[in-house]
């Protein structure tokens, strides 16, 4: 068992709290940290916005056209026919025409919005500050960079076609109506402070039940990480029923969080149509009034006013409703900002070098664990040789991991100084650092590609090399009798492997890298006995000439380490080879004579 790496403290913000300027921002100052995704493609929303114009101006040509059509047509009988369905037809072409192009637009717009917010978040991902992943569930890192993103904006394509279609035909049909009669249209704003509160209470109420709904569905998704994680042990314990229990309560939870939404958002509409249809009741019956004191209208004219203020109906309802698109919209692309504003970038130096001599020092390290009373490593000071092999034992929790990971920097160190080449690591630029250290683990990770593209990991893979590498790490066998052979996909975590199997395909990797310095953390804790030999003859190659440092607890396999470091609760507690640190009689003799080597495992499959 290697020591598990504690978590550690970041100011780091989370993606799931919005920050105070951006809960307390209006929906407008929200909307403007959008631009800079959402505006580069000027030519579509020019595009969207002259379609919108003629979307607009054929609500006014319709209801002309029936004004035209029952005064000539019916009541004169002058108009030709053949103008009847031109008329028709010619509009609805039109207006079709202008339907697609800003469907079209909108649709641009918001697919290269929602690729530059994905990529940009992506990427920072994979250059972020480590502890992101400490802070985060990849659940939820998933769930914002791929889900959120999307529904974000898709629900910003919704409210955009709205706002534009509906804007558009409002106005338009406003100015109409005002050259129709002034006197009467005036009365249309009557509605339209009332609808604006309505509108503003509700959204408010949507945007933090939304808030509340994304945290909700992150907790979901992480039991259903978890689980799938653990199933094994969840099954071997029998405590499925418990686990569908969590998930039951959480999804009630995230159910009445939907109900909350769906009341605010539905409210929206019922009002509104009530208040529009009390407006244009009145202003119908006034219209009629004028007629009857006034100069009388034509049967086409009281038609044409009638369905342009009908005409309101539609588009100030739809109006109403574009808050819930709009504010879910805002709030799930808020959030990836949010997480994009958290990432800092890893801060390293501008030291280079292309390859190290390996020689690796510790002065006066010490590592502090927010919320733990014994620092994992305390005062620790060391010198290890280029070329050496380094073995470090010691019980469960000494340290032993925790030094590892400071050398690529996967964990900073509280105080004290890590050196390679007599370079502090820090003023190393991060990737040649990185570049310097193989690192084969207890816990493989494997990706969802072809053998080759997991051994040559961030290269192009050589496929002699590749081959080469799978065959020094007894892989040979699994590859004659995979159908593509090193070009066989291995699927999620390599999973369709056995353990062994998959320890030796991270050990070809390192073979791989070829770099200068070696890791090996319980590298061959779960290979059988012949592969373990034929392993550690590969390995013992690949040492030649390299810094080595090796965590074993099967003590045998570190035999002919130059040095052996044996560590307690943070310190070195012994130092020597493994002979004379069983002369000594010390900590490292007891637990050699303590923990038993295991019986030879079977040959796999």
């Amino acid at each position: 068992m290697t020591q598990a790496t504690p978590p550690i403290p970041s100011s780091t913000s989370q993606p799931d709290e919005p920050s105070k300027s951006a809960a307390s921002g209006s929906l407008v100052a929200r909307l403007k940290r959008l631009i800079p995704y959402f505006g580069t493609h000027r030519w579509a929303w020019l595009l969207m916005l002259l379609a919108s114009m003629v979307i607009g101006s054929t609500e006014v040509m319709m209801a002309t056209a029936i004004r035209y059509i029952v005064d000539d047509g019916f009541t004169n009988q002058t108009m030709p026919l053949w103008m009847i369905p031109a008329a028709l037809i010619g509009i609805f072409v039109v207006r079709g025409m202008a339907q697609f192009v800003n469907q079209y637009s909108l649709a641009r717009i918001s697919n290269h919005g929602m690729y530059l917010i994905r990529t940009m978040l992506f990427e920072r991902l994979m250059r972020a500050d480590i502890r992101v992943y400490q802070n985060n569930s990849a659940s939820k890192l998933a769930n914002t960079v791929v889900y959120e993103t999307q529904n974000g904006s898709l629900n910003l394509v919704q409210a955009a076609l709205i706002l534009s279609r509906d804007g558009f035909s409002l106005v338009a049909l406003i100015v109409f109506l005002l050259y129709l009669n002034w006197q009467l249209t005036l009365l249309v704003f009557l509605m339209v402070p009332v609808i604006a509160y309505v509108m503003r209470v509700l959204s408010k109420r949507l945007y933090n039940v939304t808030k509340l709904s994304q945290n909700a569905t992150d907790e979901l998704a992480y039991v259903v990480e978890e689980n799938s994680l653990a199933n094994r042990m969840v099954r071997l314990h029998a405590a499925q029923n418990q686990q569908v229990d969590r998930f039951n309560g959480l999804s009630r939870r995230l159910e009445g969080l939907a109900i909350r939404s769906t009341i605010a958002s539905a409210a929206m509409t019922p009002i509104t149509q009530v208040l529009a249809a009390g407006a244009i009741s009145v202003i119908v019956c006034l219209a009629m009034w004028q007629s009857r004191t006034q100069d009388p209208l034509t049967v086409g004219a009281f038609m044409q006013f009638a369905l342009a203020m009908l005409g309101l109906v539609s588009p100030m309802r739809r109006l109403t409703d574009v808050a819930n698109p709009l504010t879910r919209g805002v709030a799930a692309l808020e959030r990836g900002l949010t997480l994009l504003d958290s990432l800092g970038e890893e801060k390293g130096g501008s030291f280079h070098l292309a390859r190290a001599r390996g020689e690796i020092q510790l002065q006066d390290v010490t590592v502090q664990f927010e919320g733990q009373a014994v620092p994992a490593l305390s005062g620790l000071s060391l010198k290890i040789q280029a070329g050496q092999t380094v073995a470090l034992v010691g019980p469960s929790g000494a340290g032993k991991t925790t030094l590892v990971n400071l050398l690529p920097r996967f964990l900073e160190s509280s105080s004290g100084q890590v050196l390679l080449d007599g370079q502090a690591i820090e003023q190393w630029d991060i990737q040649s650092l990185r570049n310097q250290f193989a690192m084969v683990s207890q816990d493989v990770v494997m990706l969802n590609v072809s053998l080759a593209e997991n051994v040559a990991l961030g290269t192009s893979p050589d496929a002699a090399r590749v081959q080469s590498c799978l065959e020094a790490a007894n892989l040979g066998d699994l590859v004659a009798s995979l159908p593509n052979g090193i070009h066989t996909v291995v699927g999620h975590n390599a999973s369709q492997l056995s353990g062994g199997q998959r320890q030796r395909l991270a050990i070809a990797r390192a073979l791989y890298k070829d770099a200068p310095i070696l890791i090996l953390d319980e590298a061959t804790s779960a290979l059988d006995t012949q592969s373990e030999r034929l392993v550690q003859e590969a390995l013992q190659r690949l040492m030649h000439g390299r810094t080595t440092l090796v965590i074993a607890h099967r003590l045998s396999t570190i035999e002919h380490a130059d040095s052996v470091l044996v560590m307690e609760r943070g310190h070195i507690v012994e130092q020597g080879t493994h002979a004379s640190l069983l002369a000594a009689d010390g900590l490292y003799a007891r637990l050699h004579h303590a923990a038993p080597e295991s019986a030879p495992k079977p040959a796999e499959e």
